[in-house]
């Protein structure tokens, strides 16, 4: 199979990874849950992922570094303890459910006020909107750092001068460019960073987590065990376990520690700069085949390496399917979780087929993919 949906998921991991996983299983225990060797095994294993992580996005106090089960969590806990009723919170067209859903749910349930900053055809936004949109109430900014349709990556450090200047929080999706493009969340002024572990960062899924800049408290998502202050009728107050309640995936947060050490070694930069190249080179070789159309804007390459394209009128899912069965290449078609961003395309109806490449593929991978979309044009 040629993987072309790293989007969704990588699939080819370090093999440093998968070893972590595995000697982890085998002799760890709870990290929290006792004195005993496996219990400080896992303790000290979680403690160095928290480490690598804050050093990865440019957060000075690990203990602000929460795990979660992915970004999905992470954004819930982040949207739903930081805002209350009567908040403006402002967003865009280029977000995922991870983030519309947990605030349309605030909005109906909570009374937070919304409103979105608009993509335009190429699925771009105009920074003036964002000023345009602030109230007085307005609390904060959620955007994700790259579309997972169209690759096109906000400017951070724009919309983290705008909310500086107004006083606003800022918290972002990293889901697709964690691991893969740079990060600070410190020098960008970022309230809260929501990333997941089995995208960008290689590492095993039901992993992920956020960085918590000084100064932003979040109310505790969910309560539970979290092995001190147990007489204690509410969560502990201080982070991280404030939001870590329950039994941490100490399994994979080893083998999360496993990635961090290897992005570490191979380099953010590097790493972005090969799943550019052969982004460049699939978008190249496709974009102007009859029949062939892209979304997106490719103007840079500061943008994460996916292209979207459709070919004709044919239904995304059925060119998919021909991609898989017939060319053993792995896409991902229809709607993509992202139903604004399809609105603002025009492609509410068809979809889009997305591929989406990563470290570990090949030039000779997208070459046959080339071929492949060339052919299935030709039909």
């Amino acid at each position: 199979m040629i993987y072309l949906d790293n989007a969704a998921t990588t699939y080819h991991k370090p093999q440093s990874v998968i070893d972590a996983v595995v000697e982890a299983m085998q002799g760890m225990g709870n990290s929290s849950r006792g004195s005993h060797s496996g219990a400080l095994k896992a303790a000290r294993t979680v403690y160095d992922a928290r480490c690598k992580a804050a050093a990865l996005f440019g957060c000075s106090d690990p203990s602000r570094v929460v795990f979660t089960s992915n970004s999905t969590e992470a954004l819930n806990i982040a949207l739903s303890g930081l805002f209350a009723p009567g908040d403006h919170v402002i967003s865009t067209d280029l977000e995922h459910n991870s983030v519309l859903r947990p605030l349309y749910r605030l909005q109906a349930e909570e009374g937070v006020l919304l409103d979105f900053v608009r993509a335009d055809r190429q699925g771009c936004v105009d920074y003036d909107d964002f000023e345009v949109l602030i109230r007085p109430e307005t609390k904060a900014v959620v955007c994700n750092h790259a579309s997972n349709l169209t690759g096109n990556m906000l400017d951070l450090d724009q919309i983290g001068s705008i909310c500086r200047k107004h006083g606003l929080l800022l918290v972002v999706d990293a889901s697709q460019t964690a691991g893969c493009i740079p990060i600070d969340v410190e020098k960008t002024g970022i309230s809260v960073l929501c990333f997941t572990g089995h995208k960008g960062l290689y590492g095993p899924q039901g992993t992920g987590g956020m960085c918590i800049a000084e100064g932003v408290e979040i109310r505790p998502f969910k309560v539970g065990g979290s092995g001190v202050q147990s007489f204690s009728k509410t969560q502990p107050a201080q982070y991280p376990t404030r939001l870590e309640a329950g039994t941490l995936n100490g399994h994979g947060l080893a083998g999360l520690s496993a990635a961090f050490d290897f992005i570490a070694e191979t380099g953010v930069e590097a790493i972005h700069a090969k799943e550019i190249a052969l982004m460049r080179r699939f978008y190249d070789g496709v974009k102007d085949i009859p029949g062939v159309k892209v979304y997106g804007d490719f103007s840079t390459d500061d943008r994460a390496a996916i292209v979207a394209l459709n070919i004709r009128d044919y239904e995304s899912g059925e060119v998919s399917d021909e991609l898989s069965e017939n060319y053993g290449i792995a896409t991902r078609p229809g709607a993509h979780c992202a139903p604004r961003m399809h609105e603002a395309l025009g492609t509410a109806e068809q979809g889009a087929v997305r591929f989406s490449f990563s470290y570990f593929n090949t030039e000779a991978e997208v070459d046959i993919a080339i071929d492949a979309i060339r052919e299935i044009a030709r039909l």
